[in-house]
C-alpha cells in the first residue's frame, strides 16, 4: 500500500518535529549535568577536613599545654602553605605545668598557618592573662614558636585599676610582659575592695 504524498509529508514533518524535540530535551537535560560537573571541576581548593563543635587538648611531654574549642574547623592541606580556619570563632586556654590557666584568648575568626606556627585572630579578639588583665582588639597575631603576640591595630587593656588604650601592641604569649607601641591614653579607676 502506498501512502499519499500528503500523508508522507505529514509523516516526515512529524518525524522531524519529534527528532528536534528529542534533541532539545537531550541537550537541555545534559546542560544541567554539565553545569553540575563544572561546579565540581573548579580550581578552588576543597577542604581536607571539616569538623563541628570541635574540642582538642594539646600536650607536650605528657603535660597539657593548650585546650582549644571551636564551633567549626576547616583544614586546607592542598595549599602552598597549609592552614586551618576557624570561621565561627575559637577559644584557647594556655596552661602551666600545674594545669593552672595562665592565659586565654577568644576571637570571632581565626586562622592557623602550619609551617610558620602562626595564628591570625580577627574580630572581637579578647585575651586575658593570669592577673586578669584583659586585652581587646580587632586583630592579633600569635607566633607560637617565638612565644610572642602582637597587633598593629587599636588596642584596649583593662586592668584592675586602669584602662590603657593605644595603637600597636606586643607581648609574650602569656600576656605577662606587654607594651603598647603608641599609647593614646590611660584612665585610672578607683576600685572599692
Amino acid at each position: 500500500m502506498q501512502r499519499s504524498n500528503t500523508s508522507q509529508k505529514r509523516y516526515l514533518s512529524s518525524s522531524i518535529a519529534i527528532l528536534i524535540m528529542g534533541i532539545a530535551v537531550l541537550f537541555f537535560s545534559c546542560s544541567n549535568d554539565i553545569e553540575t560537573i563544572k561546579a565540581y571541576a573548579t580550581d578552588e581548593k576543597r577542604p581536607a577536613v571539616t569538623a563541628f563543635d570541635f574540642e582538642m587538648l594539646y600536650s607536650d611531654s605528657t603535660v597539657i599545654r593548650y585546650k582549644l574549642k571551636t564551633p567549626e574547623l576547616i583544614r586546607f592541606e592542598e595549599e602552598k602553605d597549609p592552614f586551618t580556619e576557624f570561621p565561627k570563632g575559637v577559644y584557647i586556654e594556655k596552661f602551666d605545668e600545674k594545669m593552672q590557666i595562665v592565659s586565654n584568648i577568644s576571637a570571632d575568626y581565626a586562622r592557623l598557618y602550619d609551617k610558620e606556627q602562626r595564628w591570625e585572630a580577627k574580630n572581637n579578639v579578647i585575651a586575658v592573662n593570669a592577673e586578669n588583665d584583659t586585652l581587646k582588639t580587632e586583630q592579633l597575631t600569635w607566633e607560637e614558636e617565638k612565644g610572642k603576640i602582637y597587633s598593629e591595630q587599636f588596642v584596649k587593656i583593662i586592668r584592675k585599676d586602669q584602662i590603657i588604650t593605644g595603637v600597636g601592641f606586643e607581648s609574650d604569649q602569656n600576656l605577662a610582659n606587654w607594651k603598647i607601641k603608641d599609647p593614646k591614653g590611660t584612665l585610672y579607676i578607683d576600685v572599692e575592695e
